[in-house]
């Protein structure tokens, strides 16, 4: 071997010094001279593949880069490939690294267009140039943008052929007011975005390291649409981004980007542990002092808070042709916490049982899927006035608690503006039936059509006289068989409904005659054949939704029967969420937590939900790559994961069964419940899981490559 093609290291006498590679000591040489030619005085250059540690060649690199790179040999994460770049005239002038990518990069999955989905199955047809030098000494103009160039057609052959894999896009990062990235942008290399200063390992948010420019190499004209491939139509736009949390909270203005990141760290832990107080969920006394001061904000009100979970579920409502905009009420019970101000009464006890109502719109669409909240409204009721019922009864309804609906309607009249495309019902059961509520409907072409079941006998227009009599007279259009929910000692039983319908002409209330009649139409569902310790189901539904068919009047009482699934979610949000033991002192602080709490339980029952809708669908479209590794390397007892994630509803029902889920023949599909159980348990899993990855294998992170 010539002398210029040995190693080039740091010299320490002229001409000639010594390296100690722990097996023998190296003589190695390096120019004395300042290099300065044409790029093609430099002979031939060619980049020269470095396969391991045993290669002869991996000295030289490692010399190279630990002398005269910035940054040293560093740790390389992932999948790995060296190379060194030789002069046919000059010998060793450079080195290259490539190694696996960024787990998240915001402008990196910005300038793709990626999808939570899309970025777990490809993130690995992404590689990292890790390191590049040209040795300081050698002066070459366009030296470095021809060795990248030749680089990167070298690394996508080699990477294809070793590790099993063929990459579609390069990253890079070059250090702001270090390097201007000229060579890089020479090479074209396409400018993405800066880093935020975080990189790897800053667990704690403390954003120690430099700011880098992030630049992208494609190595397809079309990089990103290989990339994007396969998307899953309805899911990914569903509402899975790349960290749920940001998708619901991160567009919140709260006047303070900290108070923004806060918000959302403190929806990761709530999710993460569902059922634990605030220092649990936490898990650590800075980070629960600070939760604390966010709920103490002026700014963290429940609506600020909400806003752009409202926004997002928009965009899941798009998505659909038809959404129920399903209303309901609840109370939120303090007694256990009589210490706590500015709560109200809850009940006919008056001061004995007091707390909080919230009035609240979730939407569904068809299926019985919550797609999130539309509007949530919560008061504490008037101590003074509560049980006054009769002096309220002739105030305009705007002073009474029943105006509750038509806020939450007019709420969602903005929305359907902003989704034309998309058909809103607003469904609600009988504290719903409102005279005014239908007449705002009626008022103008384009609002949202309305759904309740009827819990007055009104009067109808003309010969027809009241609404119950007149329905009931109608003939059966035909039997529909429906399944009853489990409620209290009852079972859940099939029931056969005669289904009768028909249009009416509503007339005011005694009182409001000037306001005139509306028209709707009523659909009466009279259960047949009791069994003998059941309540009879006897439904009337009263719609602004024209209803000439018996497949239309079944249409419509499936939709109503769709509004169970907001007591489900009232059930989640108390029992899974334990909403009602938070101890914050103050009505203000419980409705900034109940707002974020409200959201996590929504979350949880979406997830419950969406196993059984598309069940097939990989599970990265809701759980993050340690998690569902964590998880099936549990279940199965294996450190190896698989080299393709299980299905969504395989991966729900191996959660529910850290909560209790038995899955037996009979045992159906997993509740709410058991989810959220069972995801605290997968919570300290994954941290787990991690540690004993980064540590002990960090091969298990990614299957086993198929090299050829």
């Amino acid at each position: 071997m010539r002398e210029h093609e040995k190693t080039i290291t740091e010299k320490k006498r002229p001409g000639r010094e010594t390296v100690n590679t722990g097996k023998q000591e190296q003589t190695l040489y390096c120019e004395e001279s300042r290099i300065e030619c044409r790029l093609k005085g430099l002979g031939e250059i060619e980049i020269v593949r470095v396969c391991n540690s045993r290669d002869g060649n991996y000295t030289h690199w490692k010399a190279l880069i630990e002398r005269y790179h910035y940054l040293g040999r560093g740790t390389l994460y992932g999948k790995q490939m060296r190379y060194l770049v030789r002069s046919e005239h000059f010998g060793w002038i450079g080195a290259l690294s490539f190694s696996s990518p960024a787990w998240r990069l915001r402008a990196r999955e910005k300038w793709i267009g990626w999808n939570e989905e899309n970025r777990l199955k490809y993130l690995n047809r992404i590689v990292c140039n890790s390191r590049f030098l040209i040795v300081p000494w050698v002066k070459v103009k366009n030296l470095a943008s021809r060795v990248l160039s030749m680089g990167m057609r070298q690394m996508k052959r080699d990477w294809a052929e070793q590790k099993g894999v063929e990459p579609v896009l390069v990253e890079t990062f070059v250090e702001k007011g270090r390097f201007l990235g000229t060579c890089y942008q020479a090479a074209n290399f396409q400018h993405a975005g800066t880093t935020q200063g975080r990189g790897r390992q800053d667990g704690g948010n403390e954003y120690a390291l430099p700011v880098k420019d992030i630049y992208l190499y494609p190595l397809y004209s079309d990089a990103s649409k290989h990339l994007c491939e396969g998307q899953t139509k309805g899911v990914a736009e569903a509402g899975v981004p790349s960290d749920w949390a940001q998708e619901e909270f991160g567009n919140t203005n709260l006047g303070d980007l900290r108070l923004t990141r806060r918000l959302t760290q403190m929806a990761r832990d709530f999710y993460a542990k569902p059922q634990a107080n605030i220092p649990q969920a936490c898990q650590s006394r800075a980070r629960t002092k600070a939760a604390y001061r966010f709920l103490d904000n002026k700014e963290s009100t429940m609506e600020t808070i909400l806003s752009s979970h409202y926004q997002s579920t928009m965009n899941r409502i798009k998505e659909e042709e038809v959404v129920l905009a399903v209303q309901d009420t609840t109370s939120l019970n303090y007694s256990v916490h009589p210490a706590t101000e500015n709560l109200g009464p809850i009940s006919s006890r008056g001061e004995e049982v007091i707390g909080l109502m919230v009035h609240d719109t979730m939407a569904f669409n068809r299926e019985g899927t919550p797609l999130g909240l539309m509007n949530v409204q919560c008061w504490a009721r008037d101590r003074e006035s509560y049980g006054k019922k009769h002096q309220r009864h002739k105030l305009p309804i705007e002073e009474k608690e029943s105006n509750k609906w038509l806020v939450s309607f007019k709420s969602v009249v903005e929305i359907q503006k902003q989704c034309p495309k998309t058909v809103i019902v607003s469904v609600g059961d009988r504290e719903a039936d409102i005279y005014e509520l239908f007449e705002f409907a009626l008022e103008g072409t384009g609002s949202p059509k309305v759904l309740v079941r009827a819990e007055h006998n009104r009067s109808l227009l003309n010969e027809q006289g009241q609404l119950w009599g007149y329905i009931n007279s109608r003939p059966v259009s035909g039997i529909q068989r429906i399944r009853i929910p489990r409620k209290g000692n009852q079972p859940s039983r099939e029931a056969e409904l005669a289904i009768r319908y028909g249009s009416v002409e509503l007339k005011a209330p005694i009182g409001k005659r000037v306001k005139g009649t509306i028209k709707v139409c009523a659909i009466l569902a009279l259960e047949e054949n009791v069994p003998e310790s059941a309540t009879p189901v006897k439904w009337m539904l009263l719609t602004t939704i024209p209803v000439n068919t018996f497949e239309e009047s079944v249409e419509k009482l499936e939709w109503y029967a769709r509004r169970w699934g907001i007591e489900v979610y009232h059930k989640t949000l108390k029992s899974g969420c334990q909403i009602e033991q938070r101890q914050l002192g103050n009505a203000k602080r419980i409705e900034a937590c109940l707002a974020i709490d409200m959201v996590v339980a929504w979350r949880i029952y979406y997830l419950t939900k969406l196993g059984r809708e598309v069940p097939d669908v990989p599970c990265t479209v809701f759980f993050e790559e340690a998690e569902w590794k964590a998880l099936v390397a549990y279940k199965t007892k294996s450190p190896i994961p698989p080299s393709n994630p299980p299905g969504l509803r395989e991966a729900v029902r191996m959660v529910a069964s850290l909560g209790g889920f038995l899955g037996r023949k009979g045992d159906g599909e997993p509740g709410t419940k058991t989810l959220w159980l069972g995801i605290q348990r997968l919570d300290d899993m994954t941290a787990m899981w991690k540690v004993f990855v980064t540590e002990l294998t960090p091969h298990s992170l990614s299957p086993p490559a198929f090299v050829q």
